[in-house]
């Protein structure tokens, strides 16, 4: 009798699913060392680093230093003995690390580790490590660790450096804090709910900075949430010269008002929750009114918005800060203010040379190029701008520098006084103009249409840095 074959399922090709974590270089873990023995081979200054290091985690570290081994004992918490290793040494250790002079012996090195069980690095030599040590922000118990897998370490210690730059002076007093409150949270607030909206207040008033006194309040009712504003100086546009209180302020504003001039790459440092509002005000454009703005910015806050005014430059130069602190004073609103680099900073920064010079200029002198009704102030005090050996940087000046100009130089300014004009100071797109007070206005005119423009006139601004190869090009 013939039987039928059973007929066969089709055959499925398998599905690719896409992966829940992407693929990791390393795997990050915290590893406890107090009280653990540790091993450190080697002489070099990276080996000394290790092993205080490790000291720093508790670790019971025991340096095989040979002869070189006068760096080390300068150190109370290191063991530390004259001689190269053995494999012996590496009985019970948790971590080995290991400097060696060769390869041969950085491998002698790595078997013996591996034959004790104990996880090995070895400095400078990646591919031999079973563990790397990254780039680390310590605010313990609060602790950080970065790792570009032995590939760019200056990569993170530039990362690092950001991450610095964002987190308050005491997080790790509040960080302690907490572990102390941990205890008695459990025991006084049963609700899980409730001791979420606890942590929530804590980590609130972390972010805000200061020292973690008056926790106690914490357990209370959380109170109506109390609104404020802070003026921050966004500097002349480059990021990277934000200050690092302006930068924790951006991190902590649930609401952002910016200038028009106040770039994308800025508002990035924000947190990704808050709100950004643009509130511009353009040099006889389409503007926002500093009196809507004031009413904006006091209806947040009141509304328990923590708002960050976000202005270029430096808010206290020409920014109309004070209508701004006068109307949340008189809101009862709390105020604050940042200072940021200004404008004529950054453009004598990016052109290389200095505002001042005990021979030159003895002072600097700030003016606007414009008045209320957009024309040449009529209070300039003509003869402190014709001053020799002064510094005056003109802000806003496109429509009015040849006004300006000629008012100055009858005022008694010499004509060859060297001058320089600059837009988008600092920013990729800077381009600038250098000549004399009485040729300044008609090389401005060549700056790209829209840029800020800041004007700096003075014996300083003579053959120094960009400038006098701008001169030389003319």
């Amino acid at each position: 009798m013939t039987r039928t074959p059973a007929p066969q399922a089709p055959r499925r090709e398998p599905v690719a699913t896409p992966a829940r974590i992407a693929p990791l270089a390393n795997l990050p873990l915290f590893h406890r060392l107090t009280g653990r023995k540790a091993v450190v081979a080697g002489s070099s200054d990276g080996a000394l680093w290790k092993a205080e290091l490790l000291a720093a985690a508790g670790a019971d570290v025991l340096v095989l230093a040979g002869e070189d081994s006068g760096k080390f004992e300068a150190i109370p918490a290191l063991t530390v003995l004259r001689r190269g290793w053995v494999p012996a040494d590496l009985d019970g250790a948790a971590l080995a690390v290991a400097d060696p002079g060769s390869r041969d012996e950085a491998l002698s090195f790595v078997a013996a580790a591996r034959a004790a069980g104990v996880p090995v690095n070895v400095i400078d030599q990646t591919d031999l490590c079973d563990v790397q040590f990254g780039t680390i922000v310590n605010r313990s118990p609060v602790v950080l660790a970065i790792s570009t897998g032995g590939a760019a370490p200056m990569l993170g210690q530039s990362i690092r450096a950001r991450i610095e730059a964002v987190l308050p002076l005491g997080l790790s007093a509040w960080a302690k804090a907490a572990q102390a409150l941990r205890p008695r949270l459990k025991e006084r607030v049963k609700s899980f709910r409730d001791r979420r909206a606890f942590w929530e207040r804590f980590v609130e008033r972390a972010w805000a900075g200061g020292e973690p006194d008056g926790t106690e309040s914490l357990f209370g009712p959380r109170p109506r949430r109390e609104g404020r504003v802070t003026l921050v100086g966004a500097g002349p546009g480059d990021p990277e010269l934000l200050t690092l209180k302006a930068v924790r302020a951006l991190q902590s504003a649930t609401i952002i008002l910016y200038d028009d001039l106040v770039g994308p790459e800025i508002l990035e440092l924000a947190r990704r929750e808050a709100k950004r509002v643009a509130v511009g005000k353009t040099g006889r454009g389409p503007s926002c009114r500093q009196s809507d703005i004031n009413a904006q910015m006091v209806a947040l806050a009141l509304a328990g918005e923590t708002v960050v005014r976000l202005k270029g430059g430096d808010p206290l130069v020409f920014g109309r800060a004070t209508e701004e602190i006068d109307a949340c004073r008189a809101a009862g609103i709390e105020v604050t203010i940042v200072p940021g680099i200004s404008a004529a900073q950054g453009a004598a920064a990016a052109l290389g040379f200095s505002l001042t010079e005990r021979r030159e200029a003895r002072r600097i002198q700030f003016v606007t190029g414009h008045g209320a009704d957009g024309r040449l102030p009529r209070d300039l005090d003509w003869s402190a701008i014709a001053d020799p050996a002064a510094t005056t940087i003109v802000y806003m000046p496109r429509a009015t520098l040849g006004g300006l100009a000629r008012s100055a130089i009858a005022a008694g300014l010499s004509p060859d006084t060297p001058a320089v004009a600059i837009a988008s100071a600092t920013l990729p797109e800077q381009a600038q103009v250098a000549g004399t007070i009485a040729t300044i206005a008609g090389l401005a005119d060549s700056l790209p249409a829209g840029a800020p423009v800041t004007v700096v006139i003075g014996r300083v601004v003579r053959e120094r840095g960009a400038v006098a190869e701008l001169r030389a090009a003319a």
